[in-house]
């Protein structure tokens, strides 16, 4: 199942003989070994030798290796070396801290430090409101994790984190012009997580809570929210089920069906399946079986786990109890959270016709995408590198620019599904196939429609 990936992408530094077929030939041999070509740069030349950089995406460290023998057969040709671009664009990190204002001189200086930065403490002291307006408060979100979900990675550690979450803060610049940072915590202990992040509160405008494992991170979202005056959100949850809706709203329009009236299975009962499950139920899901590793979550289980514990009373209502597989037998929709190759392709086309099979495990999906495709009539995953990619990015930056620019702490069912109907809006009518559910993350007008979607739901809140 695997394909050539970017995120595998290699650039090989070649010596080979000049010829006019030198380059079809290096791009041949990529090819023969399975790498897919990017670019060929001539980077050098000689009367009887040149030098070319081969970029090509690959599926894995060994498979780069063997593209590297593919090309050293060639006759002539020598690989002097390989970069991998991944480890590349992450040399030094991908922030940086830049000043707003002009420091040309000594009356800048003055202004923006001393003497002048006193007046504006005072001002904020007297007046702590004005923090808002008058620091980075107003527009900087706190990316906060402990590592100890990180991707499908797992517990791998604050330090080993921080690349995610420098680039979740990139994402929030890039598609919202909101300042964030990464605050990698050294514990994963509830209360210690808690303590911290109300210490910090009063620099930031929000927090983006992420890769924070379940139960812990249900706790820490629901205390923050309670003792915070600023907006709290953990994306893993709610902006995974913010995507996960718009994208179904528009394959529920291709199939032809209602969401009150399919069978929808939800593989995974962690922070994104719940999430997932409450979303779904509040758009008017009346049927949802939610799995488990132990199979089907019924009324008959019981759990100390207050989640865990809606779960049993709120879904399920034909109280269906066994494996995964048997539940999908028959269900119109599977929403997979959970674990690579939990179904194959014979679970997929025993589901109902017209079958929707979201399969959104990160990197390797619940089942293979395109054995699904075979019997399903939608399939979309987290992947950048199939059809229908279900991504977060598609949500938090727009959902938190929206909370900044209402200046609002509570985040309500309401704001969320005003940004998953905006979200499934931006893909039109004659635009709808299954093949094109949901919007490109590179849709300039996605993140300002979600603000727009969450200020406006916001407001309703307060009348």
């Amino acid at each position: 199942m695997a394909v050539p990936s970017p995120g595998y992408s290699l650039t090989l530094r070649v010596e080979t003989p000049v010829s006019i077929t030198a380059t079809s030939e290096l791009a041949a041999a990529v090819g023969r070994a399975g790498g897919s070509i990017t670019a060929l740069d001539v980077a050098e030349s000689g009367h009887e030798t040149m030098v070319v950089d081969v970029s090509c995406n690959t599926t894995d460290a060994e498979h780069g290796q063997l593209i590297r023998d593919s090309l050293n057969q060639l006759e002539g040709v020598n690989v002097r070396n390989i970069s991998d671009r991944t480890f590349l664009m992450h040399l030094g990190g991908k922030l940086e801290v830049v000043p707003k204002v002009a420091l040309r001189n000594r009356e800048d200086l003055s202004r923006a430090y001393t003497p002048g930065v006193a007046r504006v403490c005072m001002a904020i002291a007297e007046n702590p409101e004005d923090a808002r307006n008058l620091t980075i408060k107003r527009n900087t979100i706190a990316v906060v994790t402990d590592g100890s979900a990180v991707l499908g990675l797992g517990n791998i550690g604050p330090a080993a984190a921080l690349p995610v979450m420098e680039g979740k803060a990139a994402l929030f610049k890039q598609f919202a012009n909101v300042d964030a940072w990464p605050v990698c915590l050294d514990t994963q202990d509830t209360e210690e997580i808690i303590m911290i992040v109300k210490a910090l509160a009063p620099v930031y405008g929000g927090v983006n809570l992420e890769d924070i494992a379940a139960p812990r991170c249900f706790e820490i979202e629901a205390r923050l929210r309670e003792e915070l005056d600023i907006p709290v959100f953990h994306d893993d949850q709610h902006g995974t089920a913010i995507v996960t809706l718009a994208a179904l709203t528009n394959a529920l329009l291709v199939v032809g069906k209602q969401i009150d009236k399919t069978r929808i299975v939800v593989s995974g009962v962690g922070a994104a399946g719940n999430a997932i499950i409450q979303l779904l139920a509040a758009r008017g899901a009346k049927n949802i079986i939610a799995c488990g590793r132990n199979g089907a979550i019924s009324a008959k289980d019981t759990s100390d786990d207050p989640h865990r514990q809606w779960l049993a009373e709120n879904t399920n209502p034909e109280q269906f109890t066994g494996t995964l597989k048997e539940a999908v037998v028959g269900a119109d929709i599977f929403i997979g959270v959970s674990a690579p190759d939990v179904l194959d392709e014979a679970d997929i086309k025993a589901m109902n016709s017209d079958a929707i099979v979201f399969a959104m495990a990160n990197p390797d999906p619940e089942v293979d995408p395109a054995a699904a495709g075979r019997h399903a009539a939608v399939v979309a995953t987290g992947r950048s590198d199939y059809p229908n990619q279900i991504n977060n990015v598609l949500a938090f930056p727009g959902f938190f620019r929206g909370l900044l620019d209402a200046k609002v702490s509570d985040i309500t069912d309401s704001m969320l599904l005003a940004a998953a109907d905006a979200i499934s809006a931006r893909v039109s009518q004659d635009e709808l196939n299954p093949g094109f559910i949901i919007p490109s993350v590179f849709d300039p007008h996605v993140a300002a429609d979600v603000a727009e979607a969450v200020a406006n739901a916001a407001a309703k809140n307060k009348k």
